[in-house]
């Protein structure tokens, strides 16, 4: 029985022997990569970089679900990447916009 399912995932149109398989699996380094940003201090983090991983994360979990065949790895990874990209943005967001530091908010340099 479990040497069919390992067949069967072996044999599936996002199994192990397509791309379709390996660039999910790889695209979670950048989803574990920004877990390990949790650590680093709010000042620290990028908005630029922080939309792309999360808008990158919403649109391609979309697409993850109309393609065919489903690729539920592309999805899991994406819907992590959305929700790690967004709760760095609301970390930063936080700590430029909402703390009560005067010295918190972004200066404008003239």
């Amino acid at each position: 029985m479990a040497a069919t399912k390992l067949q069967a995932f072996w044999n599936h149109p996002a199994g192990p022997k397509t791309i379709h398989f390996w660039a999910p699996t790889f695209k979670w380094g950048i989803s574990i990569a920004n877990i390990a940003d949790f650590a680093k201090p709010p000042e620290k983090i990028s908005y630029p970089q922080q939309v792309a991983v999360a808008c990158t994360g919403i649109i391609w979990s979309r697409y993850s679900l109309v393609i065919t065949p489903k690729n539920w790895n592309l999805f899991s990874v994406n819907v992590a990447m959305a929700g790690t990209g967004l709760y760095q943005l609301s970390r930063k967001i936080r700590q430029d916009y909402l703390s009560g530091e005067k010295d918190a908010a972004p200066q404008l340099q003239e």
